[in-house]
């Protein structure tokens, strides 16, 4: 069972899934209905953290690694399937106790949830998922490790000499120079595991990253969204160009509650952007659900 960093923001809890999977979850704080945080691919938990800062004061926050992300462990013969994200997600909610949570999930994390719920509707109470991955697919298409973001992933630099080394080359270009300083930090101090020698590497390896780009099309969550229950909001960066209004919109087609918020300024990256900005759009969703 891996153990917390000691800078953890709250007390960490290790569910282990049905396919011994170890699953690391946290406790951010905050006073209100419990919110459950899930981060995009290739991130982890914490760098969330400054999302959830800006929301305490109206939930009680908790986060996910998912498999192969931050702490958390993937099986040996897990290959990249999303479906089992939904089922991780149940499982920690479960462990938790959590009673019909919020969920709040970026990208991969926004469609984990979506997958979650439809395995189990009336899971959570509200959903807000921005940017979720959610290709207009019918039905699941083959994984594919030879898409352009499992390619790059593949090419990524795991190792630096030091923590203090990665995140100034990170700040000095695209993409991750796009993150708000804090959340940058974040990233890096949480995200990396310090080697024998000194140096420090990627606790999100790079092959386990590539294989879950992979399945970022072999998945039901398009299919199955007739069975979420729950209201859900779609939010996009108007800057980002690889997810839009059409998308969304059509995805909410087949939602039974669902709205379609865009955030001029902001990319993909939005939630790591600018997190207030976001936590104020989460909390105005709470207060006045999609109908």
């Amino acid at each position: 069972m891996p153990e917390p960093d000691a800078q953890a923001i709250g007390p960490a809890v290790t569910v282990v899934a049905d396919d011994d999977s170890e699953i690391v979850a946290y406790d951010f704080g905050g006073q209100g209905p419990p919110l459950l945080l899930v981060h995009a691919t290739g991130f982890h938990a914490h760098t969330l953290s400054q999302l959830a800062g800006a929301l305490r004061l109206r939930f009680h926050l908790h986060a996910v690694d998912l498999r192969a992300h931050g702490l958390s462990r993937a099986a040996a013969d897990w290959q990249g399937d999303w479906g089992a994200f939904g089922a991780d997600l149940l499982a920690v909610v479960d462990r938790l106790g959590l009673d019909q949570p919020y969920g709040f999930g970026h990208s991969c994390g926004g469609a984990s949830l979506l997958l979650a719920e439809e395995s189990r509707p009336s899971t959570f109470r509200q959903l807000y998922c921005y940017e979720p991955v959610v290709p207009a697919v019918d039905e699941p298409l083959p994984p594919d490790i030879e898409n352009p973001m499992s390619a790059g992933a593949l090419r990524r630099r795991e190792a630096f000499p030091s923590k203090a080394d990665a995140e100034a080359n990170y700040a000095a270009k695209a993409p991750l120079s796009e993150l708000a300083p804090a959340v940058l930090h974040d990233y890096v101090e949480y995200g990396f595991e310090t080697l024998e020698d000194g140096s420090v590497r990627l606790r999100c390896r790079r092959g386990d990253e590539a294989r879950i780009y992979a399945y970022g099309q072999a998945h039901t969550a398009y299919r199955d969204l007739d069975r979420v229950r729950c209201p859900v909001t779609l939010a996009y960066g108007e800057e980002a160009g690889h997810f839009d209004e059409a998308l969304y919109s059509d995805l909410a087609t087949r939602l039974a509650r669902s709205e379609v918020v865009g955030f001029a300024g902001l990319g993909h990256f939005g939630p790591l952007e600018d997190p207030e900005r976001i936590a104020r759009a989460v909390i105005q969703a709470a207060d006045s659900p999609p109908a």
